[in-house]
């Protein structure tokens, strides 16, 4: 079986597909996924394979059988904490990101400190309240980051409902604006579609290109 790339041969790779400045800016950057789940699984995912350089992932929880049917993990890591199958699992697809893990429930207390190296934070939340929360303390106490939040990607609706919205100069939503868990199931596909719109808007941040 061959053995992995070089960080030389992994980097070069990446700059064949993406040209070398768009790259460099991409390796050099940090981004915060704040929730692990249907959402944060698949940021995370599609920003490694991006060649992003450090990911920062928040998340208190535990993978259940039940979130199996649309975030990455695997049946063998029912279990483990997010965070550590999180690492693992992306760290199989892209072995020189940079990963640093909090297992922690975030609050106001602690997302200042937690998000103080990131230049772009998702959010990928399960509840209002804790959606709502991370956004009021982004917005309101760490004005610099670009924030990327999601609202609306449950159901069995049209994948081209969902979309992206500027709010401000620094702040994005990503969904379809209206659906909700308690009216219809999620489904990978149409959560997996809210995810990459959020993936596509941070790497658009990062290389400096319009969202």
């Amino acid at each position: 079986m061959p053995g992995l790339p070089t960080a030389e041969e992994w980097r070069q790779a990446l700059i064949a597909r993406h040209g070398e400045a768009r790259q460099q800016r991409l390796a050099a950057a940090t981004v915060a996924v704040c929730g692990l789940g249907g959402l944060g699984s698949n940021i995370a995912l599609a920003l490694a394979r991006a060649g992003v350089g450090r990911l920062l992932l928040l998340d208190y929880d535990r993978v259940e059988l039940s979130n199996l049917h649309r975030q990455q993990y695997k049946a063998a890591q029912i279990g483990c904490y997010k965070t550590e199958a999180l690492r693992q699992n992306l760290l199989e697809i892209a072995p020189y990101l940079q990963v640093v893990t909090h297992t922690v429930r975030l609050g106001p207390e602690n997302l200042p400190e937690l998000l103080a190296e990131a230049q772009v934070v998702c959010e990928a939340l399960d509840q209002a309240e804790a959606k709502a929360m991370l956004c009021d303390v982004v917005l309101s106490q760490l004005p610099d980051k670009y924030l990327v939040a999601a609202s609306g990607m449950a159901g069995w609706g049209s994948a081209n409902a969902i979309r992206t919205r500027r709010i401000t100069e620094h702040f994005y939503i990503c969904g379809d604006g209206c659906s909700d868990v308690a009216a219809g199931s999620l489904n990978a596909a149409r959560v997996m579609v809210c995810a990459a719109h959020q993936a596509q808007a941070v790497l658009q941040i990062l290389t400096g290109q319009p969202v």
